[in-house]
């Protein structure tokens, strides 16, 4: 073979990788338009994931690429493993098909195919047919299966095996969801979901994005048309004016719905929620309290700044315990901000109005019981629920209010405060809501400061009175 037979061969070679490379999908995945939520997605390192995304916002594309990276061992931000072994879970064989599998394949380079497993179908199309199991190639040597399952198999079907993951191509019913989490114990495996919440209050709005129990492995990420590089603005403008606001907040947005509505619809605890810093004492400005002996006890400490911006900084809540350990629990908060007393050394507080009322196991009411230990609660607050709620949705439409993320029972209530019947929003789990209404109705709206002239402006005026009075006579 000639020298220059051979450079052709080396050209044409490296020509025929740079087309493969140019069709490749997963190459070019975030590439040429970055997607900040998928990314953020696949940074995350938490082992319960979750995008609650509308149709067409790219969740269902973090989801597929995931899978490939974990199968293959070549994922960007985690530590790859050999012989990796997931499940792939969707509501049914066709939506498997026809979503989850589609997007696998697409993304999925065939060289990277060991074998595949069908259920029903011809292997050699197995993009119309049903697959069970795909063999991949992983970069470590040997193989790693994909297995597809579907929610109507039943929860039988999800027994025995122990997985590196699992991913749930729109939410499952829970004793499927319980019993995949079992299978990922053994290996220290992944759960992650992605799917638009149509359902309404399910155990995934609890589990997830309330986070009932506390987990530390939860994560959860809100993904919407606009976020969608990919997504003309004038598509987005024409579908959003075709849909009616509560088909929106879930199709576009991907936020939970009931039909009664959320009534801070206006949080957004990305926007709102904020890392906590040191506050300078001139900002330093009230405590608020919900009293519940029986009922959380909730209280918070406000601050605002120079441009009147509120910040909830601190928070104590708790049930089932007396005055005195409420109040040293408070002072102890009180301490660690060094805030302000009065100057008798007490602590100035906000309190319902409902302190007043004696408790069954003492002669004095609250409002008397926090006195004597060392706290001057004002209980003559504006409990108008109203106007409060409607001033409160003001501040954070306007962002003026922040919440430091060490106040997890205040987000924990925002986000699950619901209209109830004749438009009054249900009155369960409301205690921080409670005094945080009373703190921001006990601010007087903010007065525009008059201008103040200079000397020099007030000269020119003066000059000019005389100029026009010298004019007219």
């Amino acid at each position: 073979m000639s020298k220059s037979t051979d450079t052709a061969i080396k050209i044409l070679t490296l020509q025929r990788e740079l087309d493969r490379r140019k069709d490749d999908r997963l190459a070019n995945y975030n590439k040429v338009k970055v997607h900040k939520k998928q990314i953020a997605f696949h940074k995350c390192k938490k082992r319960n994931r979750w995008v609650f995304g509308g149709n067409r916002s790219g969740k269902t594309e973090c989801g597929a690429v995931e899978v490939i990276y974990m199968a293959r061992g070549i994922h960007p931000y985690r530590e790859n493993r050999k012989n990796v072994f997931g499940w792939v879970v969707s509501l049914s064989s066709q939506v498997q098909r026809d979503v989850a599998q589609k997007k696998i394949l697409s993304y999925l380079n065939p060289d990277w195919i060991e074998r595949i497993v069908m259920s029903e179908g011809r292997r050699d199309s197995p993009e119309n047919g049903i697959i069970d199991q795909l063999i991949i190639k992983n970069v470590f040597g040997g193989t790693s299966t994909i297995g597809f399952k579907s929610c109507d198999q039943g929860r039988e079907k999800f027994q025995g095996s122990s997985l590196d993951f699992v991913w749930f191509d729109e939410e499952p019913p829970k004793d499927i969801y319980d019993e995949c989490k079992m299978r990922v114990i053994d290996k220290k495996g992944d759960i992650f979901g992605t799917m638009t919440p149509l359902k309404g209050l399910t155990f995934i709005y609890d589990e997830i994005y309330m986070n009932k129990y506390g987990s530390k492995e939860v994560w959860y990420e809100f993904m919407e048309w606009a976020d969608n590089p990919y997504l003309d603005k004038k598509e987005i403008k024409a579908l959003t004016e075709s849909l009616s606001n509560d088909v929106i907040e879930s199709r576009r947005y991907g936020r939970f719905c009931v039909q009664s509505g959320l009534v801070y619809t206006e949080f957004d605890e990305n926007v709102h929620v904020i890392e906590p810093f040191e506050v300078p004492p001139e900002w330093q400005n009230n405590i608020s309290i919900d009293p519940g002996l029986n009922n959380p006890l909730s209280c918070h400490f406000y601050a605002v700044d120079y441009d009147d911006n509120v910040y909830v900084i601190a928070e104590h809540f708790i049930a089932g315990k007396e005055v005195s350990y409420h109040a040293e629990k408070i002072k102890e908060i009180a301490r660690r901000l060094n805030w302000k007393t009065d100057k008798n050394g007490r602590l100035q507080a906000l309190i319902d109005s409902a302190a007043n009322q004696k408790t069954l196991a003492s002669l004095k009411s609250v409002t008397e019981l926090f006195y004597e230990q060392g706290i001057a609660v004002n209980p003559h607050v504006n409990k108008d629920l109203f106007s409060g709620i409607t001033r409160v949705k003001q501040y954070f439409k306007e962002k003026k209010i922040y919440i430091f993320r060490t106040c997890p029972n205040l987000i924990r209530e925002l986000k699950g405060y619901w209209w109830g019947s004749g438009d009054v929003p249900v009155k369960r789990d409301d205690h921080a809501l409670d005094e945080l209404r009373y703190f921001i109705m006990s601010r007087p709206k903010a007065e525009k400061i008059p201008y103040q002239m200079t000397e020099v402006e007030r000269d020119k005026e003066r000059l000019m009175r005389r100029l026009k009075r010298h004019a007219r006579g």
